[in-house]
């Protein structure tokens, strides 16, 4: 019988789709599984070293690994992604017990020790581990910009578009394999095509993925605020297969931290920048990420902070507490505003979200929403509307007593509403 191998994937959706790579190369050798529970033969980390608790969270991922192994529990431990990446060597003195350490881009690599030939005719096909009605779609990889908090750059590299019709091919394999969902993802979504093309060609792109056959939704995640291109906009509000959703990470407000930040954009052009996509695309769901903490940030920074949040009613909304990352601008600055500073800000925002998001939610009572079924959960059937992505966004939670599909779209009137759930029934079927 072939080997079991198991490909356990940290971090982001983008270390997903990775994996997903790597998964559909060893697919006619071994037996794949995608599933941190589950024993294997060979284990392979794909791990995050984005901030200090995914650093944490990846190391004992393969301590745990290791342990297995030498238990006799497992054969061989392998180790890949962001975090071996960046910490190869100090990894390797170590962890001595792992069978191999790779980077981001060390694909040909690893499969040469596992006994497997780098396919080519491969590229651009993936193992789905997600639901197989929607997956996800990486545009681009690294990033040009110089925030001074992220690490991603050394990491990843600078920003290189992924060519336009390797794209549309394989959101056609997509299509065929039966996705209805794709969710657009990259470290800068909005720079898509400058290196290419020698400017911003998101907005043409997603009109010709919406010209894909049996592709209902592309949803965007991780758009970059400094020159966004506005004619995506129009692209969102008129074309009826583009979600009105936006995921863009904007960590702060107050001008100083910005400037610091290096973000590009400064607190009235980010407020600008917000009002115009409301008005442009009416009704659209803005996701956004903030920082807190960042070095020197006092109260009434973090006030300003606040009073945005109440302004702008942010339909979604995450914080991470900031992290003192190696080699980074921002690493120079001394890291001043106590953990339990940072923790409690970081309670006082989602607090103030949560409330925000109880408001908006009540606002959808007696509406009726597209709504596609990701899964059976006890007496309910768990779905999604347009302005939702999975596993991070609100969920509906629907009562049939007809069966209904996963994959498929049903009208779900809203009858119920909670602070992050929605609670309805299918209407006219």
């Amino acid at each position: 019988m072939a080997k079991k191998i198991n490909v356990v994937t940290l971090g982001c959706s983008k270390n997903l789709v990775d994996s997903e790579v790597l998964m559909r190369q060893l697919d006619n050798k071994y037996s794949v599984v995608n599933d941190s529970d589950e024993d294997a033969d060979v284990i392979i980390i794909n791990t995050c070293g984005f901030i200090g608790d995914a650093k944490e969270e990846s190391i004992d991922t393969i301590l745990n690994a290791v342990e297995a192994k030498r238990d006799g529990r497992v054969e061989k431990v392998f180790v890949t992604g962001c975090l071996s990446q960046r910490y190869k060597k100090e990894l390797k003195n170590e962890i001595d017990d792992v069978d191999g350490f790779y980077g981001v881009n060390d694909l040909p690599v690893i499969l040469k020790d596992l006994d497997v030939d780098y396919k080519k005719e491969l590229i651009g096909e993936r193992h789905l581990t997600t639901p197989k009605h929607y997956a996800y779609l990486k545009i681009s990889e690294g990033c040009d910009r110089s925030c001074s908090f992220c690490a991603i750059p050394l990491i990843r590299g600078k920003h290189v578009s992924v060519p336009e019709n390797e794209i549309l091919k394989e959101a056609r394999n997509l299509a065929e394999k039966g996705v209805k969902e794709l969710l657009l993802i990259a470290q800068d979504l909005t720079y898509y095509g400058i290196d290419i093309y020698g400017k911003r060609t998101i907005a043409g792109l997603v009109d010709k993925l919406s010209g894909i056959d049996g592709i209902e939704w592309i949803r965007l995640h991780y758009a970059y605020p400094a020159g966004f291109p506005e004619e995506l906009l129009d692209v969102i509000n008129s074309n009826p297969k583009v979600c009105k959703y936006l995921d863009i990470p904007l960590q702060h407000i107050n001008d100083r931290i910005l400037k610091s930040m290096k973000r590009g954009l400064g607190s009235e052009g980010t407020r600008k920048l917000v009002r115009k996509m409301k008005e442009r695309v009416p009704g659209v769901a803005l996701r956004t990420t903030l920082i807190v903490g960042y070095p020197g940030e006092t109260e009434e920074e973090f006030s300003e902070l606040m009073d945005f949040v109440k302004e702008s009613k942010f339909d979604r909304l995450g914080v991470f507490t900031y992290s003192a990352e190696e080699d980074t601008a921002a690493y120079k600055l001394k890291d001043d505003v106590p953990e339990d500073v940072k923790q409690d800000r970081a309670d006082r925002i989602m607090a103030l979200q949560q409330e925000i998001s109880l408001e908006l939610n009540k606002a959808k009572k007696d509406k009726i929403f597209k709504t596609i079924i990701d899964r059976k959960e006890g007496d309910y059937f768990i779905g999604r509307t347009e302005f939702d992505s999975p596993e991070v966004d609100n969920e509906v939670l629907i009562t049939s007593d007809k069966g209904l599909k996963t994959g498929e779209f049903y009208n779900v009137k809203i009858n119920k509403t909670d602070y992050f759930d929605l609670y309805g029934e299918v209407s006219g079927v």
